[in-house]
C-alpha cells in the first residue's frame, strides 16, 4: 500500500482515482446490457431462458425456473444446525433494529376546518437480487428481505443465479427467515429485466433491491422509472480514521477484509500518525500471506488502496467527508466526539472494538449501503425503502372561502386559468 501525505502532489490524483473507480459503465458492457434488457422486455420468458442458458449454462423452462417448495426444503435441510442458529441470531437482530424505522399515518387539523395528513402504505411486491456467482451471501438476503417484511410488503420475490440449476442452501434458509415468498433460479441483467417488466413466469415487481455485478448495476440503471430501485451499487469500500492508539494489526485486518471483496474494492487508512501507518504496512504484508483470497486483495490494495498521512484528526475527518464512504471506521480514542463532525458515510463504526465486519452480519443495521460517494445524498436500505407516502387533504367550505381566492390568483399568476377556475366555481357556489 502507498503511504501518501496530504501535502504531496500525488494526493489529489490518488484520491480522485480511488473515488472514480467503477463510476462509468464500459460502452461495450452498456450495449450488451441494453440488448438483454430490451429483448427480455419484448420476448419475456423466451429471452430470459435463452440468456440464462447462454451465461449460466442452465437450461430452464416455465416449469423449472421457480424453486419449488420441496426444492427449498431439500436445500434448507443441508444447512447445519450451528449455521441455522447463526442465521437466526442475525435475523432477530436485524429485525429488532429495523422495527425502529416503522412510521405510521399522521394527520393534523386546525380550527379553520382544514385537515392535512399522510398515509404510509407498503409496496405490493418487491424483488431482491442476491448475488450467486463467486459466493453465496445469505446476509444480503436477510438485510433486504427483513425490512420489506417489517414494512408489510405483500410479496417478496428473490432471484439468484446458480450454475448448478438449484438454489444454494444458505440462500434458501435466509430467504425462509426473511419472509421471501418465491425464489427464481435466474441472475444477471436478464433477471433484473424480468423483474422490471414481468414475463410469463416471473411477475413484475414494484421495486428491485440488492447488489450485483456491473451487468446487474447497469440493468438496474436502465429499468429505473419502469420500476423503483434501491441504488446503483458500486465496488465496496472502507475508510479508517485511526489515531496513534489504534492497534496496527486490527487496522490491517479491517483493510484486508474490504480488499478481499474484489479487485475493484477500496481500503483506505487516514491517520496523522506516521508510526501507525508504517506498522499497518508491515501488518498488511504479514497478514496477506495467510489470506486465502490473497490475489484479489493484492490487486485491490495496489490499485485502490492507500494510507494517507494527515496533519491532524481534523484533516482526516475532512478527507472522510469528501470521500463519503460506504463504511467509515473511527478507530480513535474519542469516536463519539469525532462522529459529530461526520456528514457523509453509509455506516460509521465507533472505537477500537467495532470492526466493519460485525456490521456485515449480526449487529443489526443494514449492510446494503450507498457506495462511490453517494453517501453524500443517500442512505442505507431500510423499512422506509419499502413504503410509499400519500398526502391527504380536506378543506371545509369555510376554509376554502378563506384561502381559495389566494390559491385562485396563484394559479392565474402561473397562466393556468383552468386551475383557477376549478377553485372559483366552488367559491361561487359556496357563498355564505
Amino acid at each position: 500500500m502507498k503511504i501518501i501525505r496530504t501535502g504531496d502532489t500525488v494526493f489529489e490524483e490518488t484520491f480522485r482515482r480511488i473515488r472514480q473507480r467503477g463510476k462509468l459503465f464500459d460502452t461495450v458492457l452498456w450495449a450488451v446490457v441494453r440488448g438483454i434488457v430490451d429483448d427480455v422486455a419484448a420476448r419475456g420468458d423466451r429471452a430470459l431462458f435463452h440468456y440464462t442458458e447462454k451465461f449460466d449454462g442452465v437450461v430452464l423452462n416455465a416449469a423449472s425456473v421457480e424453486v419449488s417448495l420441496q426444492e427449498q426444503e431439500d436445500a434448507i435441510a443441508q444447512v447445519g444446525r450451528d449455521d441455522l442458529e447463526i442465521l437466526g441470531l442475525a435475523a432477530r437482530r436485524i429485525e429488532s433494529f429495523h422495527r425502529q424505522q416503522l412510521r405510521e399515518d399522521w394527520s393534523i387539523s386546525d380550527d379553520e376546518g382544514i385537515e392535512l395528513g399522510q398515509r404510509v402504505t407498503p409496496l405490493e411486491r418487491i424483488g431482491i437480487y442476491a448475488p450467486g456467482g463467486l459466493a453465496a451471501y445469505p446476509s444480503t438476503v436477510l438485510m433486504a428481505a427483513i425490512p420489506a417484511k417489517i414494512a408489510g410488503v405483500d410479496e417478496i420475490i428473490l432471484v439468484s443465479p446458480n450454475r448448478e440449476g438449484g438454489v444454494k442452501p444458505l440462500i434458501a434458509a435466509a430467504a425462509r427467515l426473511g419472509g421471501v415468498k418465491r425464489i427464481f433460479k435466474i441472475g444477471g441483467a436478464q433477471a433484473v429485466a424480468a423483474l422490471a417488466f414481468g414475463t410469463g413466469s416471473v411477475p413484475r415487481v414494484d421495486k428491485i433491491v440488492g447488489p450485483g455485478n456491473a451487468y446487474v448495476a447497469a440493468a438496474k440503471k436502465m429499468v429505473y422509472g419502469q420500476v423503483a430501485i434501491d441504488m446503483i451499487a458500486g465496488p465496496s469500500e472502507v475508510v479508517v480514521i485511526a489515531d496513534g492508539k489504534a492497534d496496527a494489526a486490527s487496522v490491517a485486518a479491517d483493510l484486508l477484509a474490504q480488499a478481499e471483496h474484489d479487485a475493484m474494492a477500496s481500503a483506505v487508512l487516514v491517520t496523522p500518525d506516521e508510526t501507525l501507518a508504517l506498522q499497518v504496512v508491515s501488518e498488511v504484508e504479514r497478514q496477506l500471506k495467510l489470506l486465502p483470497k490473497k490475489t484479489i486483495a493484492v490487486r485491490s490494495l495496489e490499485d485502490f488502496g492507500a494510507l494517507f498521512i494527515t496533519k491532524d484528526i481534523s484533516e482526516a475527518v475532512a478527507i472522510a467527508n469528501r470521500f463519503a464512504p460506504e463504511h467509515l471506521e473511527l478507530m480513535v480514542e474519542n469516536p463519539q466526539e469525532i462522529l459529530k463532525r461526520i456528514r457523509n458515510a453509509g455506516a460509521v463504526f465507533l472505537g477500537y472494538s467495532t470492526p466493519e465486519a460485525i456490521g456485515d452480519y449480526i449487529a443489526g443495521p443494514n449492510h446494503i449501503l450507498p457506495t462511490g460517494g453517494t453517501a453524500r445524498f443517500s442512505s442505507p436500505l431500510g423499512v422506509y425503502d419499502f413504503v410509499k407516502r400519500t398526502s391527504v387533504l380536506s378543506f371545509s367550505p369555510d376554509s376554502l372561502r378563506k384561502y381559495g381566492r389566494q390559491a385562485e390568483r396563484f394559479a392565474r399568476m402561473e397562466g393556468l386559468d383552468g386551475h383557477g377556475e376549478s377553485i372559483a366555481v366552488r367559491l361561487a357556489r359556496n357563498k355564505p
